[in-house]
Order: C-alpha cells, then structure tokens, then sequence
C-alpha cells in the first residue's frame, strides 16, 4: 500500500431531491478528484434530507438495494476518475427490513462491499430505531487501492470498542461519515460543548489506536435542526489538520502520511500493552456487585 494518501471530504447541504442531490454529491467527488483526491468520503446518507427527524412510513420510500442505482452511478464515476469513494445510503434489504448503511466503492469501480450501521440512536430529533436494523455484519475493512480503511457511521462514533475493533483487524484510516446538529432553540454553549464532545471521542478514537480519523458531517439548515458541520481530520496522536466551518459547503483534500502511525505506535506502545486477558466483563451490559 501507498504511505501518502490523499483524502477527500464532502461536506454538503442536501435536498428532498434525491437525484438531486446525488448529482450534486458526483459534482463535489469531481472537484475534490480535481484537487488530487484519491479517497473521497461522502457524509451520512447524502441522497436526502435527514429523514430520522421524524417518523413517517413515507420515507421508506427513499430507500434502495445496495449495490444499486446509487452505487451504480458512483462505480461509474470512480473508474472515470481513479478514486475510492464512501458512500453512506438508506438500504432496503428486502419488505421490511431497512438499514443505515454504507458501500465502498474501489478506484477501479468495482464494488468492494458493504458496513452496516451496528449503533441506532433514538433520541429527539433523531428516531433511527424507527427505520433501522442494527447492523448484523459485524465491523469490516476495506482493502481498497491507496489504503486499507475501516468505516463507522455517525452514532458509531461514541463506541471506543468499535474503533477499537475495526483498528484491530487492519484499519489504516478510520472514516466516519455522519449526519449530526444542533437544535436551533439551544444556546451557543451548550452548542459548543456539544461539537467538542463529538469531536473530543472521535479524536480520542485516532489516540488510542494509532490511527488518523477523518470525519465528514454535513452542513445546512432542515426544519428545526442546523447540521453543524465541522468535518475533520485527526493524526493518530488527535491533533487536528483540518477543520471546515459549522456554516459553508466545503470540499476539503488532506495528504495523509501512513506511515505516522508506526512513529506514534511506536513511541506510544498502548496496543504492545493492552490486557486483553482482562477485558472479559466489557461484553456485559452493566458490571454489577452481585
């Protein structure tokens, strides 16, 4: 493998025109393709507006195969251009079972496979059980042409034990595509606190297993939500090389150094000392006294 790699985020507003919005996503691969990228990473279902806000069968609707019409279309593009492209999208499994899902795309245009979102949120504003089966296939990797990448989506991100996981089985980059805001009716703290919490965990992930982390959250105003943007990319030691703005659409591309992460998993030993013969109780709900 490549030890630079060049990385795309898309940050974008989205639409309720899904083929819209799909072109639009095909138009920013460009331009970041243009810039030199070779991994381009597209935020958390990209092809619509957030639809989780609420729940109404109607958005089933929005769904498709996986690979299908969208993966079709982006095969196309990342053969035309040469570039890796991560694209989250709603999947209809079959009648009735949906997932939040995200598809890897080669340089080749080949089809490389497929992770399923393992962690469903249900909070305010954010009814993902609703439309979502957990994801069944466990944590993935993708050998793709510039690097080895693993891929969570958005709620995943406050999971230490799947970066952990998906870092163990040969991750170089960790992608999280992501849809997340705040409500408009909060203060600018609690705003602020918010952002560098999501940011602090992700950062934290990068630290503990020596691996950069890239982050692509999307931008823009829907109903009473303000995606708040701020995609990112971290070092494997969590200092941060780029951060876009909470307001602007941003197509970003960083040189990343592969081989950073032997430096700091070296001098930072913190996998030659895990204590994996004491980490039994973790698979338990809550370690109670009894």
């Amino acid at each position: 493998m490549k030890q630079n790699v060049k990385v795309g985020l898309v940050q974008m507003s989205c639409t309720a025109a899904k083929e819209e919005n799909l072109a639009k996503a095909i138009s920013k691969v460009r331009e970041a393709a243009e810039k030199g990228a070779e991994i381009v990473c597209l935020q958390e279902l990209f092809t619509s507006l957030y639809f989780c806000d609420v729940e109404d069968y109607d958005n089933f609707l929005l769904a498709e195969s996986i690979p299908g019409p969208s993966t079709t279309s982006l095969s196309e593009v990342a053969k035309e251009l040469n570039v890796v492209i991560i694209a989250s999208l709603f999947e209809k499994r079959t009648q009735g079972l949906y997932h939040n899902t995200t598809a890897v795309i080669d340089a080749d245009g080949s089809y490389l496979g497929k992770y399923r979102k393992m962690h469903i949120p249900d909070d305010p504003g954010y009814y993902e059980k609703f439309y979502f089966t957990p994801g069944d296939m466990g944590y993935k990797v993708f050998k793709t042409r510039y690097a080895t990448i693993g891929v969570l989506i958005c709620w995943d991100q406050w999971y230490p034990e799947a970066a952990r996981i998906t870092s163990l089985m040969g991750a170089e980059i960790l992608f999280f595509p992501t849809a997340i805001g705040w409500a408009s009716s909060q203060d600018v703290g609690t705003n602020t606190e918010q952002y560098n919490a999501w940011q602090t965990i992700q950062r934290s992930h990068a630290v503990a297993n020596g691996v950069h982390v890239v982050s692509v959250n999307r931008v823009g105003d829907e109903g009473p939500m303000k995606f708040w943007g701020g995609s990112f990319v971290a070092n494997p030691f969590g200092t941060v090389l780029y951060q876009a703005s909470h307001q602007d659409e941003e197509i970003h591309v960083e040189d990343i150094d592969l081989s950073k992460s032997d430096r700091y998993r070296t001098h930072w030993p913190f996998l030659r000392d895990r204590r994996i013969d004491s980490y039994g109780p973790i698979t338990k709900r809550y370690i109670d006294e009894d």
